[in-house]
């Protein structure tokens, strides 16, 4: 029987490692969030408080950036969600060429993002992008669309590329999930005369709860902290800019370090956030409580 002391022990060279490579950098930028320097002359910091996180919470393109991420965050994973489900029960089917279906499933989650961002980039170029010439040929709008740099249709535009790379995350999960559920309880549940959608609520969806809770909270952490995509498709832009966006254009454009460092450090703060309210809700509906 492993005691708790010997599973820290265990645990001692990952937490070492992890803390070198992820706690040093969060400590500084933590550190210089209270500082007032700056990229041009970063040894001349000195010390602010907390000020740049006080102007941080009354400034208005930040609030743009945490109402975008939101957005992103909420509509592309519950979309993700639903699809990766129904891709997920599709494929758990017995079927034909399941196994080269799957296979291509996993082609947009393989590329890497920034490459299929600038691939859709060029898809949904105004002038020469394939989307605007189908849509135009099929009759569905009658000139091109600037996808990418018109307000009303850029976030739109950058949550489907994100649904069309990670659906398939997704339903890789939930379809390793699925396979998971013994037979024997869907066996049982044709004889009781319960049908799809009860044996669904009833046996698949509490079963690979515990899964879909890892997909939903791994893809919303993703989500929240976006910054690849939406650089790539469109720039700067306020209409698209997440949080991460608005960080890297503190840091680096503006060269404000002590300040870009207070918003990536809430970046930072604000994924930590919804990833334990996310546990807790899932622990919440796995419960005794919960279940009745």
């Amino acid at each position: 029987m492993v005691t708790p002391r010997t599973a820290w022990l265990f645990l001692a060279p990952a937490l070492l490692v992890l803390a070198l490579v992820a706690g040093w950098p969060l400590g500084r930028t933590i550190f210089f969030s209270l500082t007032d320097a700056r990229l041009d002359a970063l040894e001349e910091w000195r010390f602010a408080g907390l000020s740049n996180y006080a102007f941080l919470l009354t400034d208005p393109d930040w609030w743009g950036a945490v109402r975008v991420t939101l957005v992103f965050a909420v509509v592309s994973v519950s979309i993700e969600t639903m699809l990766g489900l129904v891709i997920a029960l599709t494929l758990n089917a017995r079927m034909r060429g399941r196994g080269l279906v799957r296979a291509a499933m996993l082609v947009p989650w393989a590329i890497p993002t920034v490459v299929s961002a600038q691939m859709w980039a060029w898809m949904l170029h105004d002038q020469h992008g394939v989307v605007n010439a189908a849509l135009m040929g099929m009759g569905v709008i009658a000139q091109p669309l600037a996808w990418t740099a018109e307000p009303g249709l850029a976030l739109a535009a950058v949550i489907a590329v994100d649904v069309w790379k990670s659906t398939p995350f997704m339903a890789l999960l939930m379809l390793a999930a699925l396979q998971l559920v013994p037979n024997e309880l869907y066996e049982a549940a044709k004889v009781d005369g319960l049908g799809p959608v009860g044996t669904f609520f009833r046996i698949t969806l509490p079963l690979i709860w515990p899964a879909l809770l890892v997909a939903i909270l791994f893809r919303t952490m993703d989500a929240l902290r976006v910054f690849d995509l939406m650089y790539v498709l469109t720039g700067n832009s306020r209409a698209t800019a997440s949080m991460s966006v608005h960080a890297r254009q503190l840091l680096v454009d503006f060269q404000d370090v002590g300040y870009g460092s207070a918003a990536a450090t809430m970046v930072a703060l604000v994924v930590a956030l919804v990833a334990v309210a996310l546990v807790t809700l899932g622990r919440l509906r796995l419960s005794p409580a919960g279940r009745a």
